[in-house]
Formats: structure tokens, sequence, C-alpha cells
């Protein structure tokens, strides 16, 4: 499996990427990962690392780097040589099975549907984010991508996120949710009225509306709401989570003797998830946080490998496929 990693997408660009590929390439001895960005940055942050399989490490130049100032669909067409745009076309071209980045969420997002285009039946792709609960996560979509929706592109998002449960977080018969301001199906605005509507009709393991205080609790497996609303509930999960993780920092000097801590920072801990999946799109995109450590990265390595190995995509083409015939 050949899985490219766009090099000079985190803060730390490269040296969080490539601490990150040489955890995941001793954790997987099938890998090979193509290292994307500039070539003498990549070759001298990897001479620092002489546990590296360079067997099974390949560096592909690309001098441009895709700032998240910049608007994104332009920056695609004018930066062709940029790390994001040859990362994509190398998956495009056949020569990875999968890209992973953390550079600009909106230029991943543009060059994915520029380069790789929507599977059919797919009007739009979403990010899917996965929430700690107190059992197990939730994946949350969209989280982003698409800040205004109809009806049918939520019950859309319910589709993708089911097939992303089942094949990567292994549930065979997911749980989908609608985020709303109420239990009932005629609460919220028209959007969420006809959604929960369309939901209900499809053949979907719909449980109803959830409001923002049942999702901590594991009230579903999947969570569906536009990319406005997603984006601000997961800000807040993080800032949460950090107000957390800090809060018991300083009072482990206190309590510490008596507080296991480890499970709570794990839990809360972004990096343990990896990345969030681009679903709808002809191929496997794994988008990270720009401030991703090593093993962020390397977890979202696992994710893209993972998504390769169960063939999401190609799931995902085939369940879609009846309805865009119709």
């Amino acid at each position: 499996m050949r899985i490219a990693l766009d090099a000079q997408g985190t803060d730390q660009a490269p040296a969080s990427e490539i601490a990150g590929a040489v955890q995941a390439l001793t954790d997987r001895h099938d890998l090979t990962v193509v290292l994307v960005g500039d070539e003498s940055a990549i070759r001298s942050e990897l001479a620092r690392h002489h546990d590296a399989p360079t067997d099974r490490i390949e560096v592909v130049h690309a001098p441009e780097r895709i700032l998240p100032a910049e608007a994104p669909a332009s920056a695609v067409r004018r930066r062709p040589d940029s790390s994001i745009v040859k990362g994509i076309r190398l998956q495009k071209e056949g020569t990875a099975d999968a890209f992973v980045s953390a550079g600009s969420t909106g230029a991943v997002m543009a060059a994915s549907l520029i380069l790789l285009r929507p599977l059919p039946g797919v009007a739009r792709p979403a990010i899917g984010t996965l929430l700690p609960t107190s059992h197990a996560p939730t994946l949350m979509l969209d989280s982003g991508a698409n800040v205004d929706c109809k009806p049918q592109h939520l019950l859309e998002f319910g589709r993708l996120g089911t097939i992303y449960a089942q094949d990567l977080m292994g549930v065979e018969q997911p749980r989908v949710a609608l985020l709303n301001i109420g239990e009932e199906p005629e609460k919220g605005d028209e959007l969420a009225v006809e959604a929960h509507r369309l939901l209900a009709e499809a053949e979907l393991n719909f449980v109803g509306n959830v409001e923002g205080r049942d999702i901590i609790g594991g009230a579903c497996d999947v969570l569906v709401c536009d990319g406005f609303v997603g984006n601000v509930l997961l800000k807040f999960y993080e800032s949460v989570a950090e107000f957390i993780i800090g809060l018991l920092g300083r009072e482990m000097d206190r309590i510490g003797a008596q507080l296991e801590v480890e499970e709570v920072f794990r839990v809360l801990d972004y990096s343990e998830y990896g990345g969030a999946p681009l679903l709808g799109v002809n191929g496997v995109c794994i988008i990270c946080h720009g401030s991703s450590p090593p093993k962020a990265i390397r977890n979202a390595l696992e994710v893209a490998t993972q998504a390769v190995d169960s063939q999401m995509v190609m799931h995902i083409a085939r369940e879609l496929a009846q309805p865009a015939q119709d």
C-alpha cells in the first residue's frame, strides 16, 4: 500500500509528518509512504531519523505550499506544484492509494473535488470528525465542508456516515441521528423538519433527533448536521477538551496519586483519532489538524490504510449507485 503524505501541512512541518510517518512504517511493514513537499527540507529532516525504513519512503518534490488564508479553489489552480495538489494528483494517477494532509482544509477539499471528483450520487462530499463520548466515538458530519445544506444533503451525510461507521468503526448497524434543538420530529427549522422526514424514510438505522447534551452520552454512532453547525460544535468540543486537560494538569500535584488521568487524556486527545475523512469523493483523503503532533500523523496514516483495506470508496459507490440512477 502506498499513502501520499503532505510533508508541509503541519505547523511543525516537515518534522511532525516525517516522525509520524516513521512511526506508521514501524507499525505496518506492508506500507510505503510518499512524502510530498520540499525535497531538500524533507531529506534534511529524514537524516535525523536513523531508524527510518528508507526502502519504504519515497519523496516527491513539491516546492509550493498553499496557506490557510488563501482562497482554496484559486490557490489550487494557481499552485499546481503545491504539496496538496501534487499529493492528490498521485492518487488520481493511481500511484498512491490515499492522501493525508494537515494543510489547508479548504485546499484539500477543492483539490479533491477538482481532481478526484465526487462519486456518482454524491452532491456534497462531507468531512467526518470523530467526537469523544462516554462510550465509543461518534462520527459527526459535516464538520465544515458545507455551510449551506438542503435536506437531501443531510440524508446523503447519513448514508456516507453509515458506510464509514461500518467499514472503519466496526459498527454493523450504526445509529444515525439528526442534531436538533429537541427530540420531536417537528422541532427545528424547515431544513431540520424535512431532513428528519427523509432520514426516517430511508433505509438507515435512524434514531431521530438528538440534542447537544445527548451527544457526549453516546446517543448515536453517526451525527448528521450542516457544516456550519458541525464546525461550531467541533471547535467547542476541542476547547472543552483542552480546558479539562489543563484543569487536570493543574490539579495533578495535589490529587495525582488518587486520580487516574491517563484514560481521560487519551479519550480527549484529538491526536488519538488521527484525522477526518473527506467522504464522497473518488478517493481516500484524510484531513488532519494543523497542529498535529507525530502521533496524530501516525494515526491518520492508519485511518487511511484502514479505508483502503476495507475498500470504503467502492462500498460508498456501490451503496449510492442506485439513488444516482433514479
